[in-house]
This record gives structure tokens, sequence and C-alpha cells, in this order.
């Protein structure tokens, strides 16, 4: 059997990326906000039902610019330790400090409940993240937000194609992120995502994403954060499968439940939810138990990853180790099956035997 891995890039056919290759042969513009990615981001500001979006050239850079537009420079953000790295990374380029909230064990998301005792008089801004394209506590965060006078940025990293209350999840909060990574449902190869509520501060992140000038004149610091014409004829590609590819992650994802009922308990999406299933994920025993199914699964070529492990609020380089113990708990326990476009059902099957095997039969020693 081939590898199979947690995920695996959606790829439309390639006649279709060859007709956009050829315009941009064609034009010889390959960058600089050409033809393409202005087409691109009409295109999913119209699909995403947003007004002001920006397509910058990876999800990182799009929380680094979303704190540089807010002109939050140094202070402390309140964030959660529970997401890919590069969530905590771009608080830490931008000099600015993470203050760790633990998270809810059910939703895995940042505990609404506990960022109030986390404020300080350094604090500026609550950077939640939408954990597999969950929703965290929105009115709790942003009642909270108002009250202490803070911005709210959401890193909805995985949250493309995610309704909430009827609205796509990315409109929320003062300043939204996505990733238009590889791996994700909705790809641009690199890529990813801003949308601002106001319209100053959304001129300000197109201005700072190209340098900081318009033609000669020069306005403000500004960075490079621009995407590519090759990444934009992707995205125009794949866009057009999107709710197919949600259709079929869906499919996927209500296989394992019910192949799985006996052995794992299913993540629940909440109500007022359209969901895009972006992930799979499955919560063990212990972390003895969580390696041991990854060894078996291994066995036959199939790539579960721990997202997320670490626990962020135990990177070695930080300067304050703070204690997140659900967070520390969750991430020793936790396995993302394999879920995407294209994933065959005897597969799915063998995974599923593997798994139902493995902890039915539990045989450690």
């Amino acid at each position: 059997m081939k590898n199979i891995y947690v995920t695996k890039s959606f790829l439309p056919p390639m006649s279709k990326y060859q007709k956009y290759l050829d315009s941009i042969w064609d034009s010889c513009h390959l960058t600089n906000q050409g033809m393409l990615l202005n087409e691109l981001e009409e295109k999913v500001k119209k699909y995403l039902k947003v007004k002001d979006m920006h397509i910058v050239s990876n999800g990182t850079i799009a929380i680094q610019l979303a704190l540089n537009a807010l002109d939050i420079v140094e202070g402390e953000i309140i964030t959660t330790p529970f997401s890919y790295v590069a969530t905590t990374s771009a608080i830490l380029w931008e000099r600015c400090t993470p203050v760790f909230v633990d998270i809810n064990s059910d939703n895995f998301c940042i505990d609404a409940e506990k960022i109030e005792k986390a404020i300080t008089k350094n604090t500026k801004a609550i950077l939640a993240v939408h954990v597999f394209g969950i929703p965290c506590d929105i009115e709790k965060i942003e009642s909270i937000a108002k009250r202490y006078n803070l911005k709210v940025i959401y890193d909805g990293a995985h949250a493309f194609g995610v309704n909430y209350k009827g609205k796509s999840l990315l409109s929320y909060g003062d300043i939204s992120t996505c990733s238009f990574h590889a791996t994700k449902l909705f790809h641009t190869i690199e890529g990813g995502c801003i949308i601002a509520k106001e319209k100053k501060i959304s001129e300000k992140i197109e201005l700072t994403r190209r340098f900081g000038h318009h033609d000669d004149k020069y306005i403000c610091l500004g960075i490079n954060a621009k995407a590519s014409e090759f990444q934009a004829a992707m995205g125009l590609c794949n866009l057009k499968y999107v709710e197919k590819i949600i259709k079929s992650r869906k499919e996927i994802a209500e296989t394992y439940d019910y192949l799985l009922s006996d052995v794992v308990n299913k993540m629940m999406i909440p109500c007022e939810v359209e969901y895009n299933y972006s992930y799979y994920p499955i919560v063990l025993k212990d972390e003895v138990e969580t390696l041991h199914l990854m060894k078996k699964l291994n066995d036959k070529n199939i790539y579960p990853r721990r997202y997320f492990y670490p626990s962020l609020n135990t990177l070695t380089y930080l300067k304050n180790q703070q204690h997140c113990p659900v967070s520390e708990d969750i991430s020793l326990r936790i396995l993302c099956l394999p879920l995407y476009y294209g994933l065959e059902m005897k597969n799915i099957e063998i995974i599923c035997a593997t798994i139902n095997e493995c902890l039915l039969n539990l045989d450690i020693a």
C-alpha cells in the first residue's frame, strides 16, 4: 500500500492550470499584484461575502501584518497554547510577549472564561485560534475585548469555508487571518489572507504588504508579503472545487464516525456552524496509547499527525514558561487522522480496522 499521510494537496486538472500559465507567459507579469491575483481576490471576497480581503504570501505573515496594522508593538498578546507554532512565532517576531490561556477540552479552543484573569496593564490584544475550524467563543471574547479596550485577531488558518451564524467565520474580530498553504482544503500552494473590519485598517494592510509605498511615494514601513501570479492561478483553479472538496471530506468524516464509534468520541460541531471538515482529531487515553497507535498505523504506511504537539507554552525558547494543564494533556493524546479529497474507501477501512484492533485489543507492553 502506498503511504497515506494526514493530508494530500488537492490538485486541479493540469489542463486548467496550464491555461492560466499560458496567460502568465503571454503577459510576462509574474507578481506585483497581477491580473490573476486581482481576479482571485475578488472571487474569494465574493465566496466569503466580505468587503475587504487581502491575499498575502503565507498565513504566518498574515498574522504579523495584522498585529502591525493594529499598531500592536511590544506588549502582551493573550493567545492559545494549542495551535501550530506559527501563531506564537508571529507574536514573537513582532517583539510582543505571548500570554498563554488554557483551552477547553471539548473543542480545543482558548477557554474564554480564563481570559479575563490573564489581562494586565500591558495587554494589547487577544489572538485566538479557531482550532480545526471550530469557532472560539466569539461572543465572550469580543465582550471581554470591548470591556478592556483590546483588539481581537482570529487566526482562522483552518476556517476557510466555515460559516457561523450565517456568515463566514473569517468575518469576525477586528482582523481575521487564514492560511492558503498546500495542506489546506483551499490552497494557493503557499499563501494566506487577511480580512479587516475597518476600512482604514484594511488600507494600511494593503500598503504594508507591498513595502509601504505607492509608486515613488514612500508612506510607511512595509514588508514584501505579495503573492505571485502562479499562486493566484492555483487559487483560481481550486476555488471552483471548494464545495466538492468539503462534501468529500464530510463523507470521509462521517465514515470515520461510523467505523470508529466503539473506540473514539466524535468531535462535536456546534450549533449554528456550517463546518468544512478540515481535520479529524481523535484523543486517546494517554501518550503511551497514542504512540502505540501511531506505530501500528505507521507499520501499515499510514501517517497521522500529532496536531498539535507540543503545547506551545512549553517551547524551550520562551523566556517565561506558563502552565496550561489542559493543553499540555491534550497535546500528548491527540492524533489527526488522514483526511483529504480522494482518500479511498478501502484505505479508510484499513485505517479504521487498525485503530479498532489496536484500541479494542490493547497490548501495550
